[in-house]
């Protein structure tokens, strides 16, 4: 799995990000020899390679790997998250160059379109179900989401 000098394959991790788009889904691990490649879409980690044992110091890249992966955790079991009703591609704009519908900070009323999501060729308004402000954003224009996958965080005034 790796190459001279302990770099991680590259072409093993297009051939298992090809897989995923192949087969749909969203993350895939695999581990030989104590070293483990975990390649995952829709969650704002793409790559982490992890070596397990003394010799070796985690590099700054898996640490903050780790953080985006730990904070989207916690904005899991958040009360104000807002989640995908569906499967589809999910779009922060009305249309490409437009503003986006929030942005971090910005305050929603409920019933407030906080992101669009397109399935099966139709425009899904996903609404705020509550007042408050929105304190995360968990998807970036044009990214596909699965049914219940983090959308956003509105934190109640």
């Amino acid at each position: 799995m790796t190459q001279k000098g302990g770099n991680f394959d590259k072409d093993l991790i297009r051939e298992l990000a090809a897989l995923l788009e192949e087969t749909g889904l969203t993350e895939i691990e695999v581990e030989h020899e104590g070293r483990r490649i975990r390649v995952a879409r829709g969650v704002n980690l793409t790559a982490t390679l992890t070596t397990d044992g003394p010799q070796s110091e985690p590099r700054e890249s898996t640490r903050a790997a780790k953080r985006t992966s730990n904070q989207t955790e916690e904005f899991i079991v958040h009360p104000g998250t807002v989640t995908s009703p569906m499967v589809g591609t999910a779009y922060r704009s009305a249309e490409p160059g437009a503003p986006p519908f929030v942005e971090i900070g910005s305050k929603v009323t409920a019933g407030q379109t906080l992101i669009i999501i397109e399935a099966m060729k139709t425009m899904n308004q996903i609404p705020s179900p509550r007042a408050g402000t929105v304190i995360a954003i968990l998807v970036e224009d044009g990214q596909p989401v699965e049914y219940g996958e983090p959308l956003a965080v509105i934190e109640l005034r």
